[in-house]
């Protein structure tokens, strides 16, 4: 026996290795100088590696998973070095990331943070961010790179800005040379209640909370031949209307309502996202009656307090986040002028038993531009009239303040 020591070391070194990742696990004779050796190997599995100092594996498997051990001996010689200490090999089942969404539902134009998080952070991913388009045959997603992604970033973060609509984003890791990529993260979604003009959800009855034993369309709208109708429930389980309902055109039905909390959206065969609606299902005998959808500033809105089997004999208490702003035997809240101010959750209580809270959403006028049409009219009647006058030439200004004025010389 020589005094040189073997080990087994693993390229790259990574503490966690995945299947489907290449690999390298080479013996290595410490202070081995220029010694010609020849190597021998065990292994505890049924991987038979050559007598050579580098077993290759380009496609690991959890086959390979066991104790690996190697030796050298001198070629010139009889002599040889100790088995090294066992090594160890776990073969982990290919990773799928987990993506979060911040924040969940939208203001007009806010950025969106994404967030891709696999197991064991560190060990050299990049990250690659994607944008899901619906493909109507099933429920999947097609994905698509969101700019400055092809080449993967460093960072597990990703911002999108100015989002608007309702979107899906997608992640995956990768690693390695050649890049060895996880599975796709699950879609996660960040949601608008705002309509759009080119896809809509209604739902009716247009209420955000229901009892159990309710029945509920959600009917969608739009330019598209195609649609379905999908579901996030609280377990975060993903699933159309063909799962819960019937969806006959572009209607989904439900003949008894059961999730407690779901997300409800449309989906387009041109890839495109509706607004989403929040369903809360109660199993109490009170529920609050709040728009599904959201309400314009300056409408009227009448916020219920509906009682399944009891009649009122005390007072009804309404509260806008948390705060009491009603307290009589009315069972309605009436605002006659909705604003911005009283967009926020709404729940009612009587007798003890309180409501589910509801978001009500308030959505802005929008005020049409000011048009420069009128301006250039003025400016032509008041100035047209120079114009007659035989090669004169005419220069208008603006007023300096910035105001819509014009002067002409």
């Amino acid at each position: 026996t020589v005094p040189n020591k073997a080990v087994v070391t693993l390229q790259p070194n990574w503490s966690e290795i995945y299947r489907g990742e290449t690999i390298t696990l080479r013996c290595e004779i410490k202070d081995g100088g220029d010694t010609d050796w020849e190597y021998e190997w065990r292994t505890t599995n049924s991987e038979k590696p050559l007598n050579q100092n580098e077993l290759s594996i380009r496609s690991v498997s959890a086959s390979h998973s066991g104790v690996y051990r190697c030796k050298g001996r001198k070629k010139s010689e009889k002599s040889s070095t100790d088995w090294s200490d066992p090594f160890k090999l776990t073969v982990s089942d290919k990773p799928r990331p987990v993506l979060n969404v911040s924040p969940s539902w939208l203001s007009a134009g806010a950025s969106v943070t994404l967030n891709c998080s696999v197991e064991d952070q560190s060990a050299g991913w990049r990250f690659y961010w994607y944008k899901a388009a619906p493909i109507q045959l099933d429920d999947n997603y097609s994905y698509e790179l969101l700019p400055g992604s092809s080449g993967g970033t460093e960072q597990d973060s990703y911002i999108v800005h100015g989002q608007t609509h309702t979107a899906g984003y997608v992640c995956r890791a990768g690693r390695g040379d050649p890049v060895y990529y996880t599975y796709h993260s699950q879609p996660k979604f960040v949601w608008t209640g705002d309509f759009h003009s080119s896809v809509s959800l209604t739902v009716s009855p247009d209420k955000a909370q229901h009892f159990i034993s309710d029945s509920m369309s959600l009917k969608c709208k739009g330019n598209s031949g195609e649609w379905r109708v999908m579901r996030l429930a609280t377990d975060s389980h993903l699933s159309n209307c063909s799962s819960w309902g019937t969806m006959i055109g572009s209607t989904c039905s439900l003949e008894t309502v059961r999730s407690s909390y779901a997300v409800y959206w449309c989906e387009s065969e041109s890839g495109e996202f509706s607004n989403a609606v929040n369903i809360t299902i109660q199993y109490t005998h009170i529920i609050l009656q709040s728009p599904a959808h959201p309400v314009t500033e300056g409408d009227s809105v009448s916020l219920n307090c509906y009682l399944r089997r009891e009649v009122i004999e005390s007072s009804v208490f309404f509260y806008h986040n948390d705060k009491l702003i009603q307290n009589d035997t009315r069972l309605e809240l009436d605002i006659s002028a909705v604003s911005k101010s009283d967009e926020g959750f709404y729940k009612c209580q009587y007798s003890r038993k309180e409501s589910a809270p509801s978001w009500m959403s308030v959505q802005a006028v929008s005020r049409p531009k000011s048009s420069s049409v009128p301006v250039l009219l003025i400016v032509g009647l008041v100035c047209g009239i120079v114009l007659v006058i035989p090669l004169l030439v005419l220069f208008c200004y603006r007023a300096s303040n910035g105001e819509n004025f014009y002067f002409c010389n």
